[in-house]
């Protein structure tokens, strides 16, 4: 029995790396299927093959983000033991997230704009990336022994959410040096004392 995880297919692949380029550029709905087709240098054919329409590339496209994140968080934690270090590099990783790679906002808030029917498939993948960085973010917290976690969780997911669209309408090099000295003093309130 083969147990290698399969690859996508070359083709899947440039559809979700052109999907992510267009809907995060302009915007989800802006963007037709046409577009992806071209810009992916695929056929319609194609396209329905591997997703059967735009929303399920919309979801693949979500998906992708989440697991960039979710890597990253990986990584930070794989590369550092000391908890109050990790919340360092938490805050110094949405930094640079911001000004090199998410400089037009989030992509979920971004989407969630697009899809107001909070019972549909996009935002249910909204939610749940938002639960996971919420928890992740709170069991962080946690190793580095704040009090009240889910607060000073909830106060950075939100410190975040604003940093990033602040990003995009202000530049990160006004909004930046505010997100990490806020996000700083956040932690620091949550201190035991």
């Amino acid at each position: 029995m083969n147990t290698t995880p399969k690859r996508p297919s070359p083709a899947r692949t440039r559809l979700i790396d052109a999907a992510t380029h267009l809907f995060y550029e302009e915007g989800i709905h802006a963007v037709g299927v046409d577009r992806i087709i071209d810009e992916a240098q695929v056929t319609r054919a194609t396209l329905y093959k591997q997703f059967g329409g735009k929303e399920n590339l919309v979801l693949a496209y979500l998906r992708n983000e989440d697991e960039l994140l979710r890597g990253m968080f990986a990584d930070a934690g794989a590369a550092v033991s000391d908890p109050d270090e990790l919340l360092e590099a938490v805050i110094a990783g949405i930094a640079a997230d911001i000004r090199d790679r998410h400089t037009r906002g989030c992509p979920f808030i971004n989407a969630a704009a697009e899809y107001p029917d909070a019972d549909g498939a996009v935002r249910a993948l909204i939610a749940e990336h938002r639960e996971w960085f919420r928890s992740t973010l709170q069991s962080v917290a946690e190793g580095a022994a704040l009090e009240r976690p889910a607060d000073a969780a909830a106060s950075l997911v939100l410190l975040r959410d604003a940093a990033l669209v602040g990003g995009y309408l202000d530049g990160d090099e006004r909004v930046n040096p505010a997100f990490e000295r806020t996000a700083r003093s956040v932690i620091a309130a949550h201190r035991a004392r």
